[in-house]
């Protein structure tokens, strides 16, 4: 890459990466926070409806129970479309070379595009805590964890989009990596259901999952209560999300299926 003129760290590049990402899913706000917030009013009062009368599960109202499941499954779908449909647009289009020719190491466009994705899984959280406080009554009560857990799913879903954007070379498969990887992940993590009343064989697959980790961390965030030690999902989801930054660095370090 030549001098670098912008010391060990090209903080200002970073930061106009980042920006980038943030304004770029800010300027279609209906379909990146509005859509999210629609889609999860609709989960619950389907929810509600087909299961009133239910009893509690985990000693809370099953409305309330679904709340940080809902929450959190906006949060892993929106982190992760947002780098994997940066990554391939740009290829589409032809514009990734202007990504890849301004002087940005390697683990600056991963900590740039990053930032994207945990912005728009912070903010997707944010309007989805005030519009249940504001309905519902339901705050989150410890909200510093359920912060602590949407940033460690933003970088985890956001380093697993980056990985999924370097691989793929149109949007169609980037929804088929999301229709039976993302999706199916996120439904069968607990999201609708207690784990610990599943069969011993399933609940054992269900622990294996990573985003297991990061709904029922959303769960004690949200309640006080969970399936399993909130800090050994912190654990799980942070050595994933480290994982796959590392092998997004490589790929981008080697400009694998980015460069001719």
């Amino acid at each position: 890459m030549g001098a670098r003129r912008f010391g060990r760290f090209n903080t200002l590049g970073t930061w106009t990466l980042a920006l980038r990402e943030i304004r770029r899913f800010l300027a279609v706000w209906q379909q990146t926070v509005a859509a999210p917030l629609v889609t999860a009013a609709l989960f619950l009062g389907v929810f509600s409806l087909a299961m009133s009368g239910r009893p509690p599960v985990m000693g809370v109202p099953f409305l309330h129970f679904l709340v940080p499941g809902i929450l959190m499954m906006s949060v892993i779908q929106n982190a992760f479309a947002n780098t994997s449909s940066s990554i391939v647009g740009s290829k589409v289009m032809g514009s990734i070379v202007d990504t890849l020719m301004p002087p940005l190491s390697p683990v600056e466009l991963l900590a740039g595009y990053l930032a994207g994705g945990i912005a728009r899984g912070l903010l997707v959280a944010v309007v989805m805590v005030l519009a249940v406080g504001l309905v519902l009554g339901l705050w989150p009560a410890h909200p510093f964890w359920l912060v602590a857990i949407t940033v460690v799913a933003g970088a985890l879903l956001g380093a697993l989009g980056i990985v999924a954007g370097i691989l793929a070379n149109k949007f169609d498969q980037i929804a088929a990596i999301t229709n039976f990887v993302v999706t199916p992940l996120s439904f069968l993590s607990g999201t609708f259901y207690s784990v610990e009343a599943m069969p011993p064989a399933m609940a054992a697959a269900s622990h294996a999952n990573p985003f297991f980790y990061l709904i029922d961390g959303a769960r004690f965030a949200y309640l006080g209560t969970s399936d399993s030690s909130p800090w050994l999902g912190l654990a799980v989801t942070g050595a994933a999300a480290l994982g796959l930054a590392v092998l997004s660095w490589i790929w981008l370090s080697r400009g694998y299926r980015l460069k001719a």
